[in-house]
């Protein structure tokens, strides 16, 4: 089954390279009648895009979206929605090494033991350039969910070994958030981070990190077991970003540490329904959504693009350096805010439709 397409009731198929003409995606299934707003679009776009702080590529896109197909007065028709994104800025000289070079840590080699060949120029398809493209469904995606105010809120909770204190690993307003240089909401955090992606370039090397997402204001009953339960939906979302190595929700693998006594959520009744005054479990039971916050954890692999000279070899076999080029990020965990926020919300949004096909009403005392 080709791998382009994500969803089953709200489903984005994405297309385009890195230095191809343009990027861009179809959405099929998007309800009717939601009013659209373009400028807020554009505004979650803008938070993906290269250049904005010391950790980003250099790379100047402008990442304008253009709408195809799909809107109709103000309104989404309930047709396919089509967009695209255009590349303006490629600099594909500097992938020339890899016509003839194993680029270390990319997905160059395997590409071509799939389909016999590669695109080497800024990585191709499995470029993170590509994200743009589910940025931008993600946030239709958010203007569905707004009327059923459910909102996201993502964060930098680790770069390196510097990480967020416990008594701040939770709800962040994204205003709060993107308000930090560095995305993180802990002022004191980000200083030390910054101090160590200025350590990362004099090195000329890269750094790993965390993003933390809150899910807030979900119905209890998303999810289909046993093969579709909601965290395993996330799970593939969220392990298909480029540079995604680990996702955990609730405790995640602190949870193998702990006794039962501690890790089970203590209920509570409030404004007519069950919550949980703890969130060991992340907000899901048994695969399925239990209206609290849910809240996971994705762990990304420092970048791969150094500016070092590296020990490779060529395709014929033969010992070679690779030299750095190109345009590159720090550390990818910044820009990957909107885009884990896009791939929680792809995923609730086909989720709810699913849900709503079951008969089920949206009923939600919940508040931001």
């Amino acid at each position: 089954m080709p791998g382009n397409s994500i969803g089953n009731f709200f489903r984005l198929t994405t297309f385009g390279e890195s230095h191809g003409s343009a990027i861009g995606g179809i959405i099929d299934g998007c309800p009717a009648g939601i009013v659209w707003d373009e400028k807020f679009i554009q505004s979650e776009l803008n938070r993906r895009k290269p250049g904005t702080n010391q950790a980003s590529s250099p790379r100047q896109e402008p990442d304008q979206i253009e709408i195809i197909s799909g809107i109709f007065e103000g309104k989404t028709s309930g047709q396919p929605i089509a967009f695209l994104i255009r590349n303006l800025d490629q600099k594909s000289e500097d992938y020339k090494q890899s016509e003839h070079l194993v680029r270390p840590g990319h997905a160059d080699y395997t590409w071509k033991q799939r389909y016999g060949l590669f695109d080497p120029r800024g990585g191709g398809r499995a470029s993170a350039r590509e994200t743009a493209a589910r940025v931008a469904a993600g946030a239709i995606a958010k203007l569905y969910l707004k009327k059923f105010d459910v909102f996201f809120s993502a964060y930098v909770s680790a770069i390196g070994p510097i990480e967020l204190p416990e008594t701040e690993k939770t709800w962040h307003s994204p205003q709060a958030i993107d308000a930090d240089p560095l995305r993180c909401p802990h002022r004191e955090t980000s200083l030390k981070m910054q101090e160590l992606l200025a350590k990362s370039i004099s090195e000329r090397d890269t750094v790993g990190g965390i993003v933390r997402c809150y899910i807030r204001n979900c119905p209890p009953g998303l999810g289909s077991p046993v093969f579709n339960k909601l965290q395993s939906a996330l799970a593939y979302a969220m392990m298909s970003i480029p540079a995604a190595k680990g996702f955990e929700y609730g405790e995640g693998f602190s949870a193998a540490r702990m006794k039962g006594s501690e890790h089970n959520d203590v209920p509570e009744w409030k404004n007519g329904k069950i919550h949980f005054l703890t969130h060991h479990a992340g907000g899901i039971l048994g695969g399925i959504s239990t209206g609290d916050d849910i809240i996971f954890n994705v762990a990304f692999k420092p970048v791969s693009s150094i500016g070092q000279p590296q020990t490779t070899i060529s395709y014929k076999g033969e010992p070679a350096i690779w030299q750095p080029g190109g345009r590159h990020d720090i550390t990818v965990v910044t820009r990957a805010i909107p885009i884990v926020e896009a791939m929680a919300a792809l995923v609730i949004a086909d989720q709810l439709i699913e849900w709503f096909s079951l008969g089920n009403q949206f009923s939600n005392n919940h508040s931001v």
